[in-house]
Order: structure tokens, then C-alpha cells, then sequence
């Protein structure tokens, strides 16, 4: 068989068109070696194990957690053979594995966004008191998110729930729900929160929440965020950088939306209350109106006896001074022949005639003298 005559470039091509064919994408586990990020956009690592090693090749924008040597790691690449003639592994994902480089992996990440300042309480918002339209990123099959609803119109009900079906764990969940969370940004009329909720499972099963580009689209969104991952003891960069932190879904819509029947309750005993003090102003103020209604009756009693006092006195007064009684007493009324009363000072003629009147009899008389007195 003849030998095929090749140069050096077309090589390289078939070579590579083979691996394209034979192992469009392979995935391998390793520890990462010499890890090195050039000119704030190229990543260049090994990953190797006690026998063997492989140059990997990957662009900064693609890592989605920070790495570091000695972490133990699973990518997804491709197998290239460069122009220079060196193997290498064209990375397109590369996820930490195992519990101890998953939490190193969340400590350098806490500690980066921390020093960004995502966790920083006076950056986050509270939530609507009562939303009526509300944005929720779940799986629509996940056990979780059935809880979510379920206690969500048990404790209020009609509201308007759109929900973004999506993956919450493995590979292409953080890109889902990053593509929902701008989904609901982007909307004309946007959810008045965003509720991303998962139920428990594993550290690798959560680690879909703690990828950066994922915790930075939350920290991000224009509307307010609440998260729930998880059970009460499960912490991740999702929960730490949202507005809101729940415990569990169910947590959630705890804290989403309140309890109508307590709230029922609560206005009743309010009512209550304010009939309370309303009928104790009230029978304070008829007490006092009766009081001051007895007063005032007091007064015009009192009044009333000084009146028919004085009254009394009048009467006896002018009784006493009634003409009859003067007369009884003696003394006599004078009227001329007129019958007109003649008066201290008036003018009497001699021989005038005048009547005088006593008690029991009227006696005629004429003028003899008016001597002054």
C-alpha cells in the first residue's frame, strides 16, 4: 500500500477531521494543573490524573465558577490537534465535581462577588406587599414548585402566574434560567416579582444555583427577586444575591403573598377593638351629657324657686299696694267732679267740688281752704 504524501497543514486538518468525526465531544475528569487566564480573555489548564495529562483550551466568558489548581473537574470538549502540532482539549463547559471542589469553587465565588459588593443588603429590595402578577422559573414537574401553587391559592388566590418552564439542574440549567430571567425583564408589562423556586436534592444537584453568570442575572434584574432552593439549610449564590431569601418553595409563597383567612381574622379582632373603644367614648360621652344635662336641670330648679320667689314676693307686694288696701289702712283717694284723681300739687278752686273715696264709702265735699303743707 502506498503511503500518502501530505504537507504539514492538511495533516493537521485530516487529523483533526478524524477526532471531529470519532469524538465530536468527550468527557473527562481530572484535577486541574497550571491554570492561567492570558490577557483577560484566554483560559489555558491542564487536567490530569496520576498517569497522564492533557493541555485545555477555553475562553474566559465560558466559565460560569472560578477554578483553581488542585480542584478536581469534569469538562466537555473537543479534541483539536493545533497548528503547532500540540494536543489539546477545546473546553466548551467545564463543572468542579466532588463535595470538596464544589465548596472551594463556592468560596472563591462568595468571596468574589462579595468583594463586588452583590450581597450587600442596602442593594436589595422588598418585595410587593400583595403582587397580582407574578413570574415564576421552575421545572412545572418538580414537586417544589406544585407546593409553591398549591399554598399560593390556598392562602390567596386569582392571582395572574406566569411561569418559565425550565431545567434546575445539570448542564444547561443555569443557561435556562438566565434566558428566563430576561424573559421576564424584558416583558412590557414585567411580573411585579420573580419567584425562582427547587426543591432539596444534593450539593450536585443544587449546583445549577451557584453558577456566577446565573448570580449575576439575578443580582441584575430590574424586578424584584425571591428565591427558594432547596431545604432550609441549603445556601447558594442564587439565594445569597437575590432580594429575597426563602427557606424552601414553600416558604416562598409564604412570604409572597399573606394568609387571607389571618388576615380576615386580624380585621375582625380590629373591628372589634375599635367597636370597643368606640362604645366606651360613646358611653363616656352620654355620661357626661347626662351629667350636664342634670346640671342644667339643677339650675333651672333653682332658678325656677327664685323666680316664684321673687314672684311671690311681688304678688304680696303688690297686693299690699293695691288701692283697696291702702284704703283699709286709712287713707282715702280724692277725685274731682271729673272722677279724675287729684294729685299732691294740683290746683283746687274754693267751693270746688270733690269726691273722696274710703274704704267702705265715697264721700261728696266741697272746698272750703288748701292750706300748703
Amino acid at each position: 500500500m502506498e503511503n500518502l504524501r501530505l504537507s504539514v497543514s492538511d495533516c493537521v486538518a485530516i487529523i483533526n477531521q478524524t477526532l471531529e468525526f470519532a469524538y465530536p465531544s468527550v468527557v473527562v475528569v481530572g484535577e486541574i494543573a497550571s491554570f492561567k487566564v492570558n490577557q483577560g480573555k484566554y483560559v489555558f489548564f491542564d487536567i490530569k490524573d496520576e498517569q497522564a495529562s492533557l493541555n485545555c483550551f477555553m475562553m474566559v466568558y465560558q466559565l460560569r465558577q472560578p477554578l483553581e489548581n488542585g480542584m478536581k473537574v469534569e469538562v466537555v470538549a473537543q479534541p483539536k490537534l493545533t497548528p503547532w502540532g500540540k494536543f489539546s482539549l477545546t473546553v466548551r463547559e467545564v463543572r468542579p465535581v466532588g463535595e470538596g471542589s464544589l465548596k472551594r469553587a463556592f468560596e472563591l465565588l462568595v468571596k468574589k462577588l462579595q468583594k463586588e459588593g452583590l450581597f450587600d443588603p442596602s442593594r436589595k429590595r422588598r418585595l410587593p406587599t400583595l403582587p397580582s402578577h407574578i413570574g415564576v422559573i421552575s421545572s412545572v414537574d418538580a414537586a417544589g414548585y406544585k407546593d409553591f401553587l398549591r399554598i399560593v391559592e390556598d392562602r390567596w388566590g386569582g392571582l395572574q402566574i406566569e411561569v418559565a418552564n425550565v431545567q434546575v439542574q445539570g448542564a444547561a440549567a443555569p443557561r435556562q434560567i438566565v434566558r428566563a430571567l430576561e424573559h421576564f425583564n424584558e416583558m412590557a408589562n414585567p411580573p411585579e416579582v420573580i419567584v425562582i423556586i427547587r426543591g432539596g436534592g444534593s450539593a450536585d444537584d443544587l449546583g445549577a444555583f451557584n453558577d456566577e453568570p446565573l448570580a449575576r442575572a439575578i443580582a441584575a434584574s430590574r424586578v424584584p427577586t425571591l428565591v427558594g432552593i432547596g431545604h432550609e439549610v441549603d445556601t447558594t449564590l442564587a439565594c445569597m444575591v437575590a432580594d429575597v431569601r426563602a427557606a424552601t418553595p414553600s416558604n416562598a409563597a409564604q412570604l409572597l403573598v399573606p394568609d387571607k383567612q389571618e388576615l380576615i381574622t386580624q380585621y375582625n379582632r380590629r373591628l372589634s377593638s375599635v367597636a370597643r373603644v368606640v362604645t366606651r367614648h360613646f358611653d363616656q360621652q352620654r355620661r357626661l351629657a347626662q351629667q350636664a344635662q342634670q346640671r342644667a336641670l339643677s339650675h333651672l330648679e333653682r332658678s325656677l324657686r327664685d323666680l316664684l320667689r321673687t314672684h311671690g314676693a311681688t304678688r304680696r307686694t303688690l297686693r299690699e299696694l293695691h288701692p283697696s288696701r291702702v284704703l283699709r289702712r286709712g287713707y282715702a283717694l280724692v277725685r274731682d267732679d271729673s272722677n279724675v284723681v287729684i294729685r299732691d300739687g294740683d290746683q283746687l278752686a274754693e267751693g270746688q267740688i270733690i269726691m273722696v273715696e274710703l274704704e267702705k264709702s265715697i264721700i261728696k265735699a266741697g272746698v272750703q281752704n288748701v292750706d300748703k303743707k
